[in-house]
């Protein structure tokens, strides 16, 4: 694909993706969530890839969904727009990399859900978080469903029905954040996290980013079966056993990331 409104690169094992539009507040268009999509695809599949990472150009992370779009058109075209976002969403949790958000400036509306969809967020300590499409009539029903999930009810409930700006301070406070850093410091934060994880096993990386989430919402026993079952099933992988003899043995080990 001839990317228009992203960029993609890799360094060593750490892939990166931008959004590339900051004139616009980089918008999430029908052209960038196909783009994303497709860089996400080739992604799932990339044994060289261990760690993405997710940025945005310019002063601004995020500005939500296009809303030239969502004027004046009839419900099969809001039903392709949505439809594509969400996919592409979900996309984030469903590679075996994990994700980590780089934001800056403001993450509103679907910027907003793009963050929070992401495994994990460094934030700048100008970063602003909101969901103020109660404020023009189109409540952010599709960012609820990540910001539910990453900070619990009550506090979801005052950024929806409020549309207030919530400080990255804030933010990392409710555990919609990991990290607040100076706005100079933010590339090296989210490139140094991304390198410490991408020494791991991507084997094991993917094995516990996979359980996490599908943990996350069965009661304690169903939980504790899933993830008995895991780790046995781990335990047997060549990662673990070698990795396991080298502990023991006080040696290095290779991964062989199987």
């Amino acid at each position: 694909m001839d990317y228009k409104e992203i960029t993609f690169s890799q360094t060593n094992a750490i892939g990166i993706l931008t959004l590339n539009t900051p004139k616009n507040i980089n918008v999430l268009s029908l052209q960038k969530i196909q783009e994303m999509s497709y860089v996400l695809e080739k992604i799932a599949i990339d044994d060289s890839v261990k760690v993405l990472v997710l940025k945005a150009n310019g002063k601004h992370f995020c500005a939500g969904h296009d809303l030239s779009q969502l004027v004046d058109r009839g419900t099969k075209e809001y039903k392709l727009i949505f439809d594509q976002c969400t996919r592409m969403m979900m996309m984030l949790h469903d590679i075996p990399q994990p994700v980590i958000c780089e934001v800056q400036g403001i993450a509103t509306a679907a910027g907003c859900q793009l963050a929070a969809w992401c495994d994990l967020i460094v934030a700048a300590d100008n970063a602003s978080f909101s969901t103020p499409g109660v404020k023009i009539g189109l409540f952010c029903t599709t960012p609820m469903v990540a910001i539910t999930r990453a900070i619990g009810r009550k506090a979801s409930m005052e950024m929806l029905l409020t549309g207030r700006e919530f400080s990255a301070t804030e933010a990392k406070e409710l555990g919609l954040i990991n990290r607040v850093v100076p706005l100079e410091e933010l590339d090296g934060e989210a490139m140094k996290l991304a390198e410490e994880i991408s020494q791991a096993s991507s084997f094991a990386l993917a094995i516990g980013k996979q359980g996490l989430y599908a943990q996350a919402d069965m009661t304690d026993v169903q939980a504790l079966h899933y993830a008995k079952h895991t780790i046995v099933m781990n335990n047997t992988s060549e990662d673990a056993q070698n990795g396991i003899k080298a502990f023991l043995n006080k040696t290095s080990t290779e991964w062989k990331n199987r």
